[in-house]
């Protein structure tokens, strides 16, 4: 169902100081819920909402329409600070920005700026059903428009989308289209139960001859083959940073919880010579080498995402060598990300003890987490990309994965 119905705060400043004080805010907050929030496991209503209040959802769009005009670094920086308070928040906030965004490169200049105008004004959260590995879905001709029919095995944010960008069969072509989630026919299932991201509503979805017309299209309907626009490629590398950063927001969640559990609860060894256990030169040790490997991680993401923003600003005007660059930029910081959050959020444990793997703390949330969404794609690929441009000079293929 979709959510615009809500009473929003109104005339909240969007300075880029407030947006990230109260980014700041809402993660420390999710900090002391999210044992509860995980083991609940709901679609996040309440959370979106917050995100609405703060004005964190209109962050990327142009102040000339009332965004906040941020970005794309600092926007995947939002992202990452969300993430060390729930992980699932920070990616449905990652990904509300590629789909609103998308928009924007898509569409023309004047259809994007009203779409962008409506989002910000009623404040709507975007999500997608656009698996290329799930096709599932059908557009046929009734009236004077169309139906859809269908159903997505996985679409993030089912519940709280207020509007998705979706893809489906038409006759011998594919058509891209951006619909609300209020409209009839539209299903959203309560049957996502993975081990992680368990806040990230990314249950299965259906179309019951859901009405869609042609000013919903993004785009004409292509032949499956057909090359896209250089420009309208950019949501691959983009949501592939919003993962690299919400993977490494979660890791420096979990290494900021074992900090403070050490500091209050965890006990020094019996042989270790220290009254405390943050005196224990073996944590000492795993704490710098946790910091140091992310601060690398982190310095990486902002790098590469520096790197596709500036394709972006390119326009129209930017070259598949350019976007293919940027792209193997990202990809990199994919690869490292993977595997210094899949690390850290395993490793914790070694500076907690033993104790700390009781329920209550449900610390093993952060590698449930990040296990289950570095699954999405396989790592190994990615480093297969990277090392494709640097041995060979070959840019990665243009697809939704990459």
């Amino acid at each position: 169902m979709s959510q615009s119905n809500v009473v929003f705060a109104t005339n909240r400043s969007t300075t880029r100081e407030d947006l990230f004080a109260r980014a700041e805010e809402i993660s420390a907050s999710l900090t002391k819920r999210a044992p509860e929030l995980d083991r609940e496991g709901r679609p996040p209503r309440d959370e979106i909402v917050k995100l609405k209040n703060a004005g964190l959802l209109n962050a990327l769009h142009p102040t000339q329409i009332g965004g906040g005009g941020l970005d794309w670094v600092d926007g995947l920086r939002l992202v990452r600070i969300l993430a060390r308070g729930e992980s699932s928040i920070g990616q449905l906030l990652g990904y509300h920005y590629v789909n609103s965004q998308y928009v924007y490169w898509a569409l023309d200049e004047a259809r994007a700026h009203a779409l962008g105008s409506e989002t910000v004004v009623k404040n709507l959260y975007w999500g997608a059903a656009v698996n290329p590995r799930d096709p599932g879905l059908v557009l046929t001709h009734r009236g004077n428009g169309y139906v859809l029919n269908g159903r997505k095995s996985f679409s993030t944010a089912a519940h709280v989308s207020d509007y998705i960008n979706a893809n489906a069969a038409l006759d011998d072509k594919v058509v891209g289209f951006a619909v609300p989630t209020s409209r009839p026919g539209y299903t959203a299932n309560d049957d996502w139960d993975n081990f992680g991201q368990r806040l990230s509503d990314s249950g299965s979805v259906e179309f019951h001859d859901f009405p869609v017309y042609e000013e919903d299209f993004v785009g004409a309907p292509t032949a499956p083959d057909a090359a896209p626009s250089v420009l309208s490629t950019f949501n691959t590398p983009f949501i592939q940073l919003v993962f690299v950063n919400f993977y490494l927001g979660t890791a420096e969640g979990a290494l900021r919880a074992a900090v403070d559990y050490v500091r209050a609860t965890t006990r020094p060894w019996v042989t270790s010579g220290v009254a405390r256990a943050a005196d224990d030169p073996y944590i000492l040790e795993r704490v710098g080498e946790f910091t140091a490997a992310l601060k690398a991680s982190v310095a990486l993401a902002d790098t590469a995402a520096a790197a596709v923003q500036a394709g972006l600003a390119k326009g129209h005007a930017v070259t598949a060598r350019e976007r293919g660059e940027a792209a193997a930029a990202a990809y990199a910081a994919k690869v490292h990300a993977t595997h210094v959050s899949l690390d850290i959020t395993s490793r914790v444990f070694e500076l907690t003890g033993a104790r700390s793997t009781a329920e209550k703390h449900r610390f093993d949330r952060f590698w449930r987490n990040v296990r289950t969404h570095t699954l999405h794609d396989p790592v190994f690929y990615k480093a297969k990309e990277v090392g494709e441009f640097v041995l060979n000079d070959k840019i990665p293929e243009v697809s939704l994965y990459s």
